[in-house]
């Protein structure tokens, strides 16, 4: 290599490297008065002949006070902080403040002093062209910097080419943004308009589209561009199936954070393209932000010890969370998984530094470990999230699903009432309706438990007894078990994705969607309730891996195949969140209703519970799914082993009508 090309190539370096460093502020502030002095001088002295022997008459002592004004109206309005900016739009308001309020000051001063003494020190015709130069001379500097930063820094540089979604004041921002910054990764090509207004225009040399779903893939042909660039703050118009139509033409799908999000003070050191994020399928999927603003979560956890079994499983996790954002005086999390816990600890800690938490490795079915802790802590408040709910494997291991789902949180619920829990607030499934699978039709149990224990203490006690709670919802999205991480880990490895049938469906909300309603519905119920959720539409998995398929940036059944394996081992086709029998009633709540569910008398759950601890000791798994189906008539087991029970059952029930 030559030494002159090695010269050339360390000038370029050192100049990228000038380029890539932020001029300190105190220099633009410095550029900016010698700008305004300059203009002073200038108008001063060859637009305006001296008056008379008054010192306040002198061109120095007038650029002092214009220049004293311009200096204090810059620190004001931060004017000299937006050197390298997102936009020249912020820069043309702030200076345009700066200009006009100094001038107006300046205006205001010389008729003051007028009626003071009679004398005009300022014309006001020159004011207003220091004015006029210096906001011209300020903004060609700002933009001769911003085009050699690009320039510079831009040398060699291959952006990938993407359209922008809208027209509005918001998109063109982001465009000539992410086209004027010189290391960015993109390069908008275009504006995609969603209205009518300002098609066939240009707008910074960006022209701008109309969307029409017929013809996006020749509109993303036309500009070379596979990729749309969306602002967060249209997440909603893309989840009203505008999404599906760039999906279905295999255009990719990029997300920016919202131009308010970003911190005004250090715009400098933005780098747009690193806020520019793939978009998952739980953002599609999602619905309205939850924020925790409810009064009465406030009034009823603020200060409280509130315990939290199966505290670092997805439903746990978050529930920790956002309890912590109502002051709770001490938040017990219980849970028998040792580094999901220790995991939880960190985040914790990291992220809610204040809240007081205690963590407890334990079983639930442990009644000694149990009872410890709630004779240490007395908690008020109990939300009850532990639970084992992998379908296949409970329909192999009914004992299991059973001293879990139905023993632990008999332990439980007894240990509320013995230690006066004011509410227990247990988490159930959409699978206990109509279950037919174990892990449903163990959830329905432990319904059936805590309500009539609930029933039993009103007709038993007087005064105050812990108020049972039960919230139902279906599948939410990303969390353990769900489909969505394992379809994104089967797109990682190149595929197939498995779906057990092309037309099941499921429900699915966020994870922080569903537990700010168990905090809503816990804290509005007075006891006995079943509260299910507004689960929305139910969305067909087989679309599902289609869609995700998609925002990989790849085509279902061509890059990736998708594969149906068949129903698994006590799976539905549909999942119910109400019993065919029951009815539903509205609460205050828009999205929280009541089911009206058939009750059950407190011995009558008593004797079957013990039927199916002695069935559990005896190891006679037949008998105990079989006392299952007794005690949840509406149990029908579906592609299972067990469907031979409810053969043995039809046969008796049979037999039972010919006697009579």
């Amino acid at each position: 290599m030559s030494r002159r090309l090695l010269l050339r190539l360390s000038r370029l370096s050192f100049m990228r490297l000038l380029a890539a460093t932020p001029a300190p502020r105190w220099m633009v502030l410095l550029a900016d008065m010698v700008i305004v002095a300059l203009s002073c001088v200038l108008i001063f002295t060859f637009n305006e002949a001296p008056k008379g022997n008054n010192i306040l008459y002198a061109p120095i002592i007038k650029t002092a006070i214009v220049l004293g004004l311009y200096f204090i109206f810059s620190l004001k309005f931060k004017s000299f902080q937006y050197i390298v900016r997102l936009s020249v739009i912020e820069d043309i308001y702030r200076i345009a403040l700066l200009v006009a309020m100094s001038s107006f000051t300046l205006v205001a001063m010389v008729f003051g002093t007028e009626v003071i003494t009679h004398e005009r020190y300022f014309s006001i015709w020159n004011i207003f062209i220091i004015g006029v130069f210096s906001f011209t001379l300020m903004m060609c500097m700002r933009l001769a910097v911003k085009y050699l930063y690009t320039l510079i820094n831009g040398a060699g540089v291959v952006k990938k080419p993407v359209i922008v979604l809208g027209s509005a004041i918001n998109s063109f921002v982001i465009a000539s943004a992410l086209k004027n910054e010189a290391d960015g990764r993109f390069d908008p090509v275009a504006l995609l308009s969603l209205s009518e207004k300002k098609i066939d225009t240009t707008v910074n040399g960006i022209p701008i589209v109309k969307y029409d779903p017929e013809i996006i893939a020749q509109i993303f042909e036309k500009y070379k561009c596979d990729t749309l660039l969306f602002l967060s703050t249209q997440i909603e118009i893309m989840r009203s199936g505008v999404a599906d139509v760039f999906l279905n033409n295999h255009v990719k799908l990029l997300m920016l954070n919202q131009v308010e999000e970003f911190d005004v003070d250090d715009k400098s050191n933005i780098n747009l393209s690193t806020h520019v994020q793939n978009i998952k399928i739980e953002d599609l999927l999602g619905r309205e932000a939850i924020k925790n603003n409810n009064p009465l979560i406030e009034q009823q956890l603020c200060n409280q010890v509130v315990l939290i079994t199966g505290a670092a499983g997805s439903i746990g996790s978050e529930i920790v969370r956002q309890v912590a954002t109502f002051n709770a005086k001490k938040i017990i999390l219980v849970d028998q998984a040792e580094t999901p816990m220790h995991e939880l600890q960190l985040s914790i800690e990291e992220n809610i530094p204040n809240v007081n938490i205690e963590l407890f490795i334990g079983d639930i079915t442990n009644a000694k470990r149990m009872e410890q802790i709630f004779k240490q802590y007395r908690p008020r408040y109990v939300f009850h999230a532990a639970a084992y709910k992998h379908v296949p494997m409970m329909e192999s291991n009914p004992s299991e699903a059973i001293l879990t789902n139905v023993f632990g949180t008999k332990t439980i619920a007894d240990l509320a009432i013995k230690y006066n829990v004011d509410k227990f607030v247990m988490i159930s499934t959409d699978k206990a309706v109509n279950p037919t699978n174990i892990m449903g039709a163990s959830k329905r149990i432990a319904e059936i438990y805590v309500q009539s224990l609930f029933f039993n203490q009103q007709k038993t006690k007087d005064g105050q007894y812990t108020r049972f709670i039960t919230t139902r919802f279906g599948n939410v999205l990303g969390s353990n078990g769900s489909v969505i991480p394992r379809f994104r880990q089967q797109i990682e490895n190149g595929g197939p994705v498995t779906v057990t049938h092309r037309d099941i469906i499921r429900y699915f909300m966020t994870i922080p969607e569903a537990c700010q309603l168990v905090l809503e519905a816990g804290c509005m119920g007075n006891g006995g309730e079943i509260y299910i959720f507004d689960m929305g539409k139910p969305i067909k998995i087989y679309d599902l891996a289609s869609r995700m398929i998609s925002l990989a940036g790849l085509r279902p059944g061509v890059d990736i195949q998708i594969v149906e394996t068949g129903l698994r081992p006590g799976e539905k086709l549909f999942e119910e969140l109400l019993n065919d029998k029951e009815r539903t009633m509205a609460t205050t709540h828009k999205k929280i209703m009541i089911a009206k569910v058939r009750t059950y008398e407190f011995a009558e759950v008593e004797s079957h519970i013990s039927q199916l601890k002695q069935h559990i000791d005896n190891d006679s798994i037949h008998e105990l799914v079989m006392t299952m189906k007794h005690i949840v008539p509406e149990y029908i087991s579906q592609n299972s082993q067990w469907q031979s029970i409810d053969k043995e059952l039809n046969t008796e029930n049979d037999n039972q009508s010919i006697n009579v």
